[in-house]
């Protein structure tokens, strides 16, 4: 009985988040009702770990759906940059210096970027070293953006099953308490039966 649900704990998805015990016949999980309040807290405490790792994902997705769009932009830039001659004029650009401040500049042609590396550095590149770096970390958040959407459909999936777990628990338990409230029913009927007659 608990090698079986350790077998299923142990297994994973590809980032390590293990799967969800799937309750197929409550007597695997449960022999008697004194089982019941146990196994019932056991789910409700793995829903909250994954309720927690779901909350973790989305956050970490809703980061990378605001950092991609700037990956995209900077890198589109540096190949327009790249396109450019070196006697071409010098074009007039707007960019941003904040998120509600921008600033109008001549761009002259160029064979080097400065990149914002975050934690307030910024680094002089090479056009094709930016480029190859900028395309690397764009290529690194779309997997890792495709992980966390790949992982929220799993933790759904995962406190889906731990709901349905926790109600055929419960389910099992109810049927319990009415199979002993009948039986102990009979026993006191027959019990009553047999004094009128004794």
């Amino acid at each position: 009985m608990v090698e079986r649900s350790e077998c299923k704990a142990a297994a994973t998805n590809p980032r390590g988040i293990p799967f969800a015990p799937f309750v197929d016949k409550v007597e695997d999980y449960v022999s008697s009702r004194a089982q019941v309040d146990q196994t019932m807290k056991s789910f409700q405490e793995m829903i909250s770990k994954y309720q927690f790792m779901e909350v973790n994902t989305q956050r970490r997705k809703a980061g990378l759906d605001e950092k991609i769009p700037d990956l995209r932009r900077s890198l589109d830039t540096v190949k327009f940059l790249k396109t450019r001659k070196p006697d071409s004029d010098p074009i007039e650009a707007t960019f941003e210096l904040n998120d509600t401040l921008y600033a109008k500049a001549l761009v002259p042609p160029t064979e080097e970027v400065y990149l914002w590396l975050g934690a307030n550095v910024m680094l002089s590149y090479p056009i094709e070293e930016a480029e190859t770096m900028l395309e690397g970390k764009l290529y690194g958040a779309q997997q890792t953006l495709g992980n966390c959407e790949e992982d929220l459909d799993f933790l759904r999936e995962q406190i889906t099953t731990l709901e349905v777990a926790t109600a055929r628990v419960y389910n099992w338990d109810v049927t319990m308490r009415r199979k002993e409230k009948v039986e102990g029913g009979d026993e006191g009927e027959g019990k009553q039966r047999s004094l009128p007659n004794g």
